[in-house]
């Protein structure tokens, strides 16, 4: 049962509970072991990321489908594509905030529900703003359009659709920047990223 029960694989277990309430795995079969992340250290340091991520989100015994359909179609892309790894991380976040609770407000500014200008990301009140009400709140973050679009895209689109779009460098550098504060605010901690190479 090696290959299947090894870090970051995937497949179908037959479990038991034991007596003092703990699962043991009767057998397995091996879906995806995801090869490639084990032949790349960098690929690996990501996926180990957000499986720490998912880890302190989900409990056990909880149904979590769509969290494990983000982190599986998540880890496949690390592992399979060639796809900006900082990229696919904050869409992974925004994602994941969106299914746990913590979707903001994109469609309109959060404090007078304009849908023209909007230039910024309010941590504090959960959405996007327009460049007037943005004056008032010292949490946002300035966005470009195509931050914006990524935003919304990361939260709106279909699960097998997640990772197949582009977006200027510089709207990257926002994205990430939205995520990684946004996670950290709502989860009330703070997660860091240290490559080892």
């Amino acid at each position: 049962m090696l290959a299947g029960t090894q870090f970051l694989s995937f497949g179908e277990y037959v479990l038991y509970r034991g007596s003092s309430g703990t699962y043991n795995i009767n057998s397995c079969e091996p879906i995806e072991v995801f090869y490639n992340l084990r032949m790349d250290l960098d690929k690996l340091q990501y996926a180990a990321y957000i499986a720490k991520i998912v880890e302190d989100v989900t409990n056990e015994n909880d149904s979590s489908y769509n969290i494990l359909q983000l982190i599986l179609n998540t880890i496949y892309i690390i592992s399979e594509s060639e796809i900006d790894k900082d990229l696919v991380i904050a869409i992974f976040k925004m994602r994941l905030l969106s299914l746990i609770g913590f979707a903001p407000d994109i469609i309109s500014c959060v404090s007078c529900g304009k849908k023209e200008d909007i230039t910024h990301f309010s941590i504090k009140d959960n959405g996007i703003k327009c460049e007037n009400c943005a004056k008032l709140d010292k949490s946002v973050i300035q966005i470009s359009e195509g931050a914006l679009y990524a935003i919304r895209y990361a939260i709106m689109s279909e699960a097998k659709k997640l990772f197949s779009f582009t977006i200027p460098e510089v709207s990257v550098e926002e994205l990430k920047l939205v995520s990684k504060v946004y996670l950290d605010e709502k989860l009330e901690k703070t997660y860091k990223f240290e490559k080892i190479i």
